[in-house]
């Protein structure tokens, strides 16, 4: 009893130690170029350095370590593919979705802080925006000196953003804004929201809004059990006189707004990735270091069975992820297509979760491992971004030429 406990003792130090290990079980590695594998292994040590170490602290506190709001722009997972002379890494698509991933493995709430700063504000300021908001805005925004958010959910309209009630109403040389976003990342900490609303006409515009603006505030939701690292809260105008300067000139409609949920969603389908590893990596682990019945539980079928089945479907959501990456390079990677791997990824990740939560036993449900954590972040990652079901319809949609939403 006394060397299974010093046994026991022994796996619950290193289990506070950041032991991960990639898994590459199709060599998925050969497919990728230098640089790739160079910002990948520079995130990672980041994420062994600065996330590992605090990021049980702060899930377990419900606060947000804001320091690392910095710290991400100096590593450059701001806009990694956005040009350089905006402040971006000039990075190709690829090299975006595998910072995603190793920063996911430390923790999504992590992860969301770069990617909506990059694929939320950084990406529609890029693709939408006057030269000049590009020049004042982007710089700031790449190196963490400038902090932003996305406003599109509303209370009572999620999955069907046609339905915003958010509004803008001319006055002179400015417009006046009235509404509330819902469940919005970064919102108390960000200087910028990028909000999406309609005008007199019903047609939906994107505004720059600055945090001093008057009639502008947003409040931090409370008593999340997901996420609980990362920062959420409203978005809430009254009467805020947003100069038309600030109107972001080169898109109207809808496809303004969905057109960055399908970059944000490119990194959540590699970034699932990273959670379902880092979950995978600690069970594996664990199995062969817990000893039940004198020998390790990684020997017995059932486990072997977790872990096989594991390991699959890591590998095939890296491949999925990887061809998507190959595709978005070319420019051919469809909103339908990104979809199908945001929703099979994701699920793949909480399932590994729960799989490696068995393994671990008891252990488990404590913060001595990151799975639960994992697990309950990605509850919130199967939702966020376009709902598991929609995405399901969505594909649905694409292959049948049926709408199936009305």
């Amino acid at each position: 009893m006394h060397a299974n406990g010093a046994k026991q003792a022994e796996i619950k130090k290193k289990a506070k130690e950041d032991r991960f290990q990639y898994h590459d079980y199709y060599q998925i590695d050969d497919l990728l170029q230098e640089d790739h594998l160079l910002a990948r292994e520079a995130v990672r040590a980041w994420v062994k350095q600065e996330v590992s170490p605090i990021i049980e602290e702060y899930a377990d506190k419900a606060q947000c370590p804001t320091h690392l709001f910095k710290q991400l722009g100096e590593i450059g997972a701001y806009g990694p593919s956005l040009p350089e002379t905006y402040g971006g890494g000039g990075m190709d698509e690829i090299a975006y979705g595998i910072i995603m991933q190793e920063l996911e493995r430390g923790d999504s709430g992590i992860r969301s802080m770069a990617s909506v700063q990059g694929s939320l504000v950084m990406y529609p300021i890029y693709r939408f925006g006057s030269e000049e908001q590009k020049r004042k805005y982007l710089p700031k925004l790449a190196t963490g000196d400038l902090i932003g958010c996305f406003g599109l959910t509303e209370p009572d309209h999620g999955s069907n953003p046609s339905g915003m009630v958010t509004n803008i109403k001319d006055d002179g040389d400015a417009y006046i804004l009235n509404g509330a976003k819902m469940w919005i990342t970064n919102s108390p900490m960000a200087d910028i929201a990028v909000v999406w609303a309609k005008d007199e006409e019903g047609i939906v515009r994107g505004l720059i809004v600055e945090k001093d603006m008057k009639g502008f505030s947003a409040p931090e939701i409370h008593g999340k059990w997901s996420l609980r690292a990362s920062i959420t809260g409203e978005l809430v105008f009254e009467d805020v006189r947003v100069p038309k300067s600030q109107v972001l000139p080169n898109v109207q409609g809808l496809k303004g707004p969905l057109s960055c949920l399908s970059k944000a969603r490119y990194g959540i389908a590699w970034g699932a990735i990273g959670a379902a590893l880092d979950c995978y990596d600690s069970a594996l682990r664990y199995s062969q270091e817990r000893i039940q019945f004198d020998r390790p539980i990684g020997g017995f079928q059932l486990t072997q069975k977790k872990l096989a089945e594991m390991i699959t479907e890591i590998t095939k959501a890296q491949l999925l992820a990887w061809r998507l990456g190959t595709l978005a390079n070319e420019g051919k990677a469809s909103p339908a297509q990104i979809s199908m791997a945001k929703r099979n990824n994701v699920h793949m990740a909480l399932e590994v979760a729960r799989e490696a939560r068995q393994i671990h036993g008891g252990m488990g449900i404590t913060n001595e491992y990151p799975v639960m954590r994992h697990m309950m972040n990605l509850e919130t990652v199967l939702t966020y971004e376009g709902t598991h079901d929609i995405h399901l319809l969505i594909t649905g949609m694409d292959v049948t030429g049926l709408n199936a939403f009305k």
